[in-house]
């Protein structure tokens, strides 16, 4: 029943890629006579064109992160596979694929600039200033959270940390290789993705130990920094390509072994409209799942890195739109490891554990070791939290720089820094439960980074609304998607500061909802008034 599914599901993404994504490209009249920012403006350090399959790996690494993969399986616990399934195929096709397309694109269209510099160009200054006060905070959590988690993963697992950091150096030489050395992609990447693999078995064998967490987190901040400032062609870019073939395979094993292994489907496929945590599958769900479906961080990947090093426009529908159909799957492989278990075995297990396991059974029916699978589940996708989190640092540099007056006029060195303060602030805080027991910091933020997150995809498509409807572009497929957004995450906000009152999520909840309300309300009096005055 899973195999039959899976097949299913997996040929109507593949399907919508051809049909829906050649609809998006013809309404954004996509055309390769029109040169991108990464030729206009290469500068050798952030605007650098990237072959296609090159530049795939740094963007889906950087979107993916843990985000599809815990997400589903937290969801489908708490409410059932078959919502959050459609909720992915839906949503992955109509509304996160649409998101991620037209950032993309309109980054393009304007210099490469972020998603935050494009929405002052066609709401206003003050919502432009609005705009960026709220991405830089949404970028501060998301280096809080991941530089927490990255140092409770190296402290936990040291093999996790040794093949991490040997990433890092074969990541810098697989860079010199291409672009200094000039060694072909394929070559390079037939001799460097199988060091990774390498780096992977010597990790475990020499596994590196530190006396605290906090050790970590600062060599953490530390590579941050130097992540944000160096050329990306010679770290980001290449680390991100390589990384991205862990989860290629994790993948490729995943899907193979769902075809092949005929499991069947031992989990309810519907558990109520209210979860054992008491929270309702409206907005929960679709605020839960996140990145399996849409996810605004993938709004700062496409115009913050991803739009400086696209070489050709008609490389966007592979890129955005392909990439988050390709989440969409990474989303149902991690579901389908709730579906074929039943409930009694998921209890008191979390969802990395559950992907690992899941990833084993997988592993194991390609005629591949169990352990090898489970071990190698849990290593890519700890991988993949190290690449959001350095991304996300070159991002809030990148909103910095924009805010205090344009990438090339800002210090990239000053702006980084500064960007750093906060999630250092954050990380090292000591924060407590409602019962008063120490917790890390990620558990404390994420409620609010959760929200925070999918009201970012909600003001990313008001901005590209915006955009087409100044164009005079068809932009239904826009409206809707965006309405239901900011349906959704304002009463997730709502329900959060009823929940949190004064505490510090509850505070930051009431903060995001009246800078959205805000930026909700001024973009519509911005339409209106432009409309009279044309």
């Amino acid at each position: 029943m899973l195999t039959i599914l899976f097949f299913s599901l997996f040929l109507i993404m593949l399907t919508s890629y051809f049909l829906y994504g050649s609809f998006l490209s013809k309404n954004f009249q996509i055309d390769d006579s029109r040169q991108t920012p990464s030729h206009t403006m290469n500068d050798g350090v952030d605007y650098v064109p990237a072959p296609r399959a090159v530049l795939f790996g740094h963007h889906f690494s950087s979107i993916a992160g843990a985000g599809p993969i815990i997400g589903p399986i937290i969801a489908g616990i708490s409410f059932g596979w078959l919502p959050v399934l459609l909720w992915i195929v839906i949503g992955s096709i109509f509304i996160g694929g649409v998101h991620d397309f037209s950032v993309l694109v309109s980054s393009m269209r304007h210099r490469g600039d972020s998603i935050a510099n494009i929405a002052g160009r066609y709401i206003n200054e003050r919502g432009r200033k609005g705009f960026f006060v709220f991405v830089w905070f949404a970028l501060i959590y998301v280096i809080a959270i991941f530089t927490d988690i990255t140092a409770e993963t190296f402290v936990e697992n040291g093999g996790i940390a040794t093949s991490s950091i040997l990433y890092i150096f074969l990541a810098i030489l697989f860079g010199l290789s291409i672009y200094k050395f000039k060694i072909t992609p394929f070559i390079g990447s037939l001799i460097f993705v199988s060091f990774v693999f390498v780096g992977i078995w010597l990790g475990q064998l020499m596994p590196i130990t530190l006396p605290s967490k906090k050790m970590w987190s600062i060599i953490l901040l530390i590579y941050c920094f130097f992540a944000s400032v160096l050329p990306v062609w010679f770290l980001l870019q290449p680390r991100d390509y390589l990384s991205s073939y862990l989860l290629y395979a994790s993948v490729l094993a995943g899907i193979l072994g769902i075809l092949s292994g005929r499991f069947d489907i031992k989990f309810s496929s519907f558990k109520g409209f209210n979860s054992p945590q008491g929270e309702y599958l409206f907005p929960m769900l679709f605020i839960t799942v996140a990145c399996g479906a849409i996810s605004g961080f993938h709004s700062l990947v496409a115009s913050g890195t991803t739009s400086k090093q696209i070489s050709k426009e008609s490389h966007a529908k592979f890129i955005a739109y392909g990439g988050m159909l390709f989440e969409g799957i990474v989303a149902l492989i991690a579901l389908s490891g709730v579906m074929m278990f039943g409930g009694e075995f998921l209890k008191d297990k979390g969802p990395i554990q559950i992907y690992s396991i899941a990833m084993g059974k997988f592993f194991e029916k390609i005629g591949l070791s169990e352990n090898f699978g489970s071990a190698f589940g849990f290593l890519a996708l700890s991988t993949f939290v190290l690449t959001t989190l350095d991304t996300a640092a070159r991002i809030a540099r990148f909103i910095l720089q924009e805010f205090m007056g344009g990438i090339g006029k800002v210090n990239r060195y000053l702006a980084t820094f500064l960007t750093l303060i906060l999630p250092a602030v954050l990380v090292f805080m000591k924060f407590k439960d409602q019962s008063g027991n120490l917790i890390p910091a990620w558990k404390a933020i994420w409620p609010a980074f959760g929200t925070s997150n999918q009201l970012l995809a909600a003001l990313a498509l008001l901005t590209i609304y915006a955009w087409t409807r100044k164009n005079r572009w068809k932009n239904i497929h826009i409206l809707f998607p965006m309405i239901f957004m900011f349906l959704t995450t304002l009463t997730a906000l709502f329900i959060l500061i009823l929940k949190f009152k004064f505490s510090v999520v509850g505070i930051i909840a009431v903060i995001l909802f009246l800078l959205a309300i805000f930026l909700l309300f001024d973009t519509g009096f911005s339409m209106v008034y432009n409309k009279k005055h044309e």
